[in-house]
């Protein structure tokens, strides 16, 4: 019997089944690989206290890796959100000490509502000890722009610079998402020398959520499987954005992509891939 890949996330825990570790793992088992994960923090909203994330401990996130790592392994890792300096220092080291090869960093600093997921004294620890571990980071425009410092991103020209500046952290390759943009969903690939354009068409629907865990998640495994990493990011491509056509809400909320639309549809969105 040949066993499917695996692969590790390390995130947070969203309460309502669309965004982070529930994401990637149903993102994992749609692309036919073995999901494990470490859950970083709870996301879910005390509406007595107000509080919107509840930090698990440096030992709880060790004791999930160290056993999903003893008891399966793992070919392949995906981070999500960290939230604290404390816990990117640690998903660090044990990156470093484990020696995955293929590490796909999804710098989650900005929900879906602008709500924020990242201490502010971890953006540093984030861009010096993490990024230089990454196969590939996934930054949106937000996150690309904090990571630069606040630079205003409002074209895809302007992408295709800032793909080429946060290269310069240390990490082998930079996907800048170009979903806020408005016109076609553009995203830009760059690997130190090449920059490579995935367009797709833009779909008009609020129903988002969970779609840059769901995008990373899906890199991560086609990667696990030995995709290179610009097969695996046009597949990936081509699923969110199946699942995003495919979105829908039990409420007045926004809601999640529809992780199963491409098996249970048939849909493949065709992507426009571009070198330049």
């Amino acid at each position: 019997m040949n066993y499917p890949s695996r692969v590790m996330t390390i995130a947070g825990s969203a309460a309502g089944g669309s965004a982070g570790i529930q994401a990637d793992l149903k993102t994992f088992q749609e692309f036919d690989v073995y999901g494990m994960s470490a859950i970083t923090a709870i996301v879910a909203y005390h509406q007595e206290i107000g509080k919107n994330v509840h930090p698990q401990s440096i030992e709880a996130i060790e004791a999930q890796f160290s056993t999903a790592v003893q008891q399966v392994g793992m070919d392949a890792l995906k981070t999500g959100m960290l939230f604290s300096k404390e816990v990117i220092d640690k998903v660090a080291a044990i990156i470093s000490e484990s020696k995955v090869e293929t590490v796909i960093v999804d710098p989650v600093m900005v929900g879906k509502l602008d709500s924020k997921l990242l201490e502010d004294d971890a953006i540093d620890a984030l861009k010096a000890k993490l990024i230089p571990l990454a196969t590939v980071i996934t930054p949106n425009i937000p996150e690309a722009s904090i990571l630069l410092d606040g630079r205003k991103l409002e074209s895809v020209e302007d992408l295709k610079q800032a793909a080429i500046d946060l290269h310069q952290l240390g990490t082998r390759y930079v996907l800048v998402k170009g979903g806020r943009l408005e016109g076609p969903a553009v995203d830009v690939l760059y690997d130190g020398e090449t920059l490579t354009t995935y367009e797709a068409p833009r779909i008009d629907t609020v129903n988002t959520s969970g779609a840059g865990c769901t995008y990373s998640a899906a890199i991560a495994a086609e990667m696990a499987k030995g995709k290179t990493v610009l097969n695996a990011v046009h597949s990936a491509k081509s699923f969110v954005t199946t699942a995003i056509t495919n979105g829908f809400s039990y409420t007045e909320m926004v809601g999640p992509t529809y992780h199963a639309a491409a098996r249970k549809f048939g849909e493949a969105h065709q992507i426009k891939v571009k070198g330049d």
